[in-house]
């Protein structure tokens, strides 16, 4: 046992002594790889010093090199600039040497001029003071002559001189009333043939009915026996008709036929299409009478209504008011000379659409102005005064534009024409009525028309005869020579013209021609 103790302390021993053997090797092995380490960063510390070291004198060489280069830059920038203000000096140096040698010499120029004047007033006082005494010489002279004239003429100056001034008077009132006359003739040829051109492409591109329609209203009957039956019994069917319809019935010898008589013509077409109903009908009584009456009525505003739509439509105007669309409409049926006013306002707005365009003017204005212009006379019979006036004020109640509603106010003149809307409305209504075969009259009223026309002009002074020709369209005046001038004539021609504007009513224009001949006699004995 304590053989085997003793073997384990010897192998311990030994394994100790073996362990610090172990130890003591790595250790001096350790030191040495640091040694080893140490000496080799000493050499490279070394190596990186010496680097650096040259590293740094080579940037030391570079930097001095840099800066003596900045150096000579800025120095040779410093002369340029040095040399250049050298220049720029010596430049407004020569420019003070050239400015005070002009100075100079207008100074020189100067003192030559004042000599000048000098000597010209010195001129100046001496030939005033010879003008003063010539006017004071002439003066003389002329209240000698004046004088001398006054015995001779037997006028004092004063007449004399109102003299002369009416006779200037009169020459310049003769020379203006010839360069107006020129002036107006100018214009009156320019004007002409401009108008000429735009109405006569106007009317080419218009294509109207030369047949016009009647005022008066015939329902034709299917037999005599028909009369009777529409009179009744005791004339008790027509009374109520008339009562129902506002119209009156006319029952003559014409066969077969009954005249429709009333002053509205929407009342006569109600009573027109009533009494077709009727008669179709068969059953004639008070009672049947108002029914269809009243049906009649509804159907003639539907269709009226229609009607102003469509023809709305048909020209492009849109947003009209419902009180315009239907008195348009019912201008269906009402007749001017026996042209149809709702035919004729269309006609007048394709007449001005076409001359604005051509005018370059806005040609949607012109189109609404001239279909409503006539807008007034679908209510005339209900208010007093001119269409025109009525179709304005009607137009405002219906919140038309301004233009518009003085469009139609001006289109025969009752309101001045303060645009060009305007007076196109008014040219194309002119056109419209006066072309061949739109208007016509009774021959009463026609024959009435020209001796109205006759004996407007024969009240006017030195007109020694008149006549009215192409059916009203032209009146001719003979004047007489002693007591009309050229120049009082084409006044006379305007103050006719005017005052027939003012005083008839005619359709389309009147044109009025003055003649003044001057007969040469005598005889050879």
């Amino acid at each position: 046992m304590e053989m085997g103790s003793i073997n384990w302390i010897v192998v311990g021993a030994t394994a100790l002594a073996v362990g610090v053997l172990a130890f003591i090797i790595g250790m001096w092995a350790q030191r040495r790889g640091d040694r080893v380490r140490l000496e080799d960063a000493e050499s490279r510390s070394v190596q990186i010093l010496e680097e650096a070291r040259r590293e740094t004198q080579l940037l030391k060489k570079t930097a001095a090199i840099e800066s003596r280069e900045e150096w000579f830059r800025a120095k040779a920038k410093f002369d340029e600039e040095i040399w250049n203000a050298k220049q720029e000096v010596e430049r407004k140096e020569q420019a003070v040497v050239e400015k005070q040698g002009a100075l100079k010499r207008k100074g020189d120029q100067l003192q030559g001029r004042e000599k000048e004047m000098q000597r010209l007033e010195k001129k100046l006082d001496t030939g005033s003071r010879d003008l003063e005494a010539r006017e004071g010489k002439l003066e003389e002279i002329l209240t000698e002559q004046n004088k001398k004239l006054e015995q001779i003429s037997g006028l004092t100056a004063e007449a004399a001189r109102d003299e002369l001034l009416k006779n200037l008077e009169d020459d310049a009132r003769a020379q203006a009333a010839i360069g107006a006359r020129r002036i107006r003739e100018e214009a009156e040829r320019s004007a002409e043939r401009q108008a000429q051109r735009i109405i006569s492409i106007a009317i080419q591109r218009l294509a109207a009915e030369q047949s016009v329609e009647s005022t008066v209203t015939v329902v034709t009957l299917p037999s005599e026996e028909m009369k009777g039956r529409i009179i009744g019994r005791e004339g008790r069917n027509i009374r109520a008709f008339e009562s129902t319809t506002g119209v009156d019935v006319v029952i003559d010898d014409t066969p077969e036929a009954v005249l429709l008589s009333g002053y509205d013509p929407v009342r006569r077409e109600v009573a027109r299409q009533a009494l077709e109903k009727l008669i179709t009908d068969g059953r004639i009584h008070p009672g049947r009478i108002e029914e269809v009456v009243e049906r009649a009525r509804r159907e003639v505003e539907r269709e009226i209504r229609e009607t102003g739509e469509r023809a709305a439509l048909d020209m492009g105007v849109h947003g009209l008011h419902a009180d315009l669309v239907r008195n348009l409409g019912s201008l269906k049926y009402r007749t001017s000379f026996g042209q149809n006013v709702l035919m004729h306002s269309m006609e007048v707005a394709s007449l001005a659409a076409m001359m604005g365009a051509e005018l370059g003017v806005n040609t949607a204005l012109a189109v609404r102005s001239g279909l409503l212009h006539d807008i007034g006379k679908a209510v005339d019979h209900e208010v007093e005064g001119p269409h025109a006036i009525i179709g304005m004020e009607l137009a405002r109640r219906c919140n038309e534009r301004e233009e518009v509603c003085r469009a139609i106010g001006a289109h025969h003149g009752e309101i001045e024409c303060d645009s060009v809307v305007a007076a196109l409305v008014q040219a194309a209504d002119a056109i419209s009525g006066a072309r061949p075969g739109a208007r016509r009259e009774t021959l009463e009223a026609y024959v009435k028309r020209l001796e109205k026309l006759e004996s407007l002009v024969k009240a006017f002074a030195g007109v020694d005869k008149c006549f009215a020709i192409q059916a009203g369209r032209e009146i001719r005046i003979m004047v007489q020579q002693k007591q009309v001038n050229d120049d009082e004539a084409a006044e006379l021609a305007s103050a006719v013209a005017i005052k027939i504007e003012k005083e008839l009513q005619y359709p389309g224009q009147i044109k009025v021609l003055v003649i003044r001949e001057t007969r040469a006699v005598e005889y050879a004995r």
